[in-house]
């Protein structure tokens, strides 16, 4: 063969061999992604979704406002200690009022339980109808707190807080009796809270145990006696009509459960041309109840110092929220619901008169003097020192 030949075959492997060596480099960028996924490790691993926890929520349910305790005192006092724990109270609190309707109360911790509540703690409307309440929470493990009424036949109420019930109606009854000590066989008329509220029972029971041996002794006539649907003022007021007709106006003391009550029967005395007023209780140191002390128109009170309950539940609240156990003390004994022992916790109640405001509800702060002396009790207060 020529030389011509052996040079043509030459160049031709020559220009394959560059071919295919620019073929290889221009493929070698498809070995670049096996490298990828360890770029892209680290990354993927600092996003934890654990970081996004469910905040814990709370739930309190209250039962009415006619009382005015409950939206002045007891939610205010029990927010600011939420509070003061770093609880966000705009954002994980659920608050509800029932306005005095079983009911409505029943949707409510449905409601609340629904919206992720934790711990509800419940003021009964009905004492008995909240049975059911307490056994749905249960039924999602959800603590109940019975809050100042005590939640009756049922087995799933985890804790009690209130006052000594039975001793807030011995009080009454012993301060009117004090009152009407130079009255012989006094007349008088008892108007109970309402039928459905387990407390009103105690108040009821207390007063009757001091009560009863008088009547028993013809030292004492109890000549009317009602029990007041709903704790209503107006209810109060019609049922004092009705005993000062029968009784032609001639009533020696009256027992009123509470405050509203108590103003309840003051307006029905007043409408009937009454000037003298006959000594009366009262109960939870509203303002007006303060007032008509001052003026003579109502005998005394009874001061539950809502602040250090308030307090109480919203502690107790929050450690079983947030599963911190209970500290040990806290609860003070057991009080029977029909059903179980109910741990509990309950405070002292004061009788407030004339000769103690001072040193009771303005002592504490329940009550500023400004709260009470306005311009129609400043008179009043200065004749009872109050300042």
């Amino acid at each position: 063969m020529s030389r011509k030949f052996w040079y043509s075959l030459f160049v031709l492997l020559v220009v394959t061999a560059t071919a295919l060596a620019a073929c290889g480099t221009a493929a070698t960028p498809t070995a670049a992604p096996t490298e990828a996924p360890a770029a892209t490790t680290a990354p993927a691993a600092t996003t934890a979704p654990a970081a996004t926890t469910a905040p814990v929520k709370i739930a309190i349910l209250l039962p009415e406002t006619k009382t005015a305790r409950y939206e002045s005192q007891d939610l205010p006092n029990f927010k600011a200690e939420l509070t003061a724990k770093g609880f966000d109270v705009a954002d994980d609190l659920i608050y509800s009022n029932a306005n005095q309707d079983a009911s409505a109360q029943q949707q409510q911790a449905e409601a609340a339980l629904t919206n992720g509540a934790k711990v509800l703690v419940l003021d009964p409307v009905d004492s008995a109808a909240a049975a059911a309440i307490a056994d749905a929470a249960a039924q999602q493990n959800v603590p109940v707190i019975s809050y100042d009424r005590l939640i009756t036949g049922s087995k799933n109420v985890s804790y009690y807080i209130s006052f000594d019930n039975v001793k807030v109606g011995e009080l009454q009854a012993t301060a009117l009796m004090t009152a009407l000590s130079g009255v012989t066989n006094p007349t008088i008329v008892m108007i109970n809270g309402s039928p459905t509220d387990n407390n009103a029972k105690l108040f009821k029971q207390g007063a009757h145990s001091v009560f009863d041996p008088l009547v028993a002794a013809g030292k004492l006539t109890i000549a009317k006696e009602y029990d007041t649907p709903d704790w209503s003022p107006d209810e109060a007021q019609t049922e004092m009509t009705q005993a000062l007709t029968a009784l032609n106006n001639k009533v020696d003391g009256v027992y009123a459960a509470n405050d509203g009550t108590a103003g309840g029967a003051y307006a029905a005395m007043k409408a009937a041309g009454i000037t003298k007023f006959p000594p009366m209780t009262g109960q939870d140191a509203q303002t007006d109840g303060i007032q008509r002390i001052l003026t003579g128109e109502q005998y005394m009170t009874v001061y539950k110092a809502i602040k250090p309950e308030a307090v109480a539940a919203a502690d107790l609240a929050y450690d079983l929220a947030t599963g911190t156990a209970v500290p040990s003390g806290t609860v003070t004994g057991t009080t029977n619901n029909g059903s179980i022992d109910v741990p509990s916790i309950l405070l002292t109640p004061v009788a407030v008169t004339i000769n103690n405001i001072e040193t009771t509800v303005i002592a504490d702060g329940f009550w500023k003097v400004s709260d009470i002396c306005t311009a129609d009790f400043a008179t009043a207060c200065t004749a009872a020192g109050v300042k």
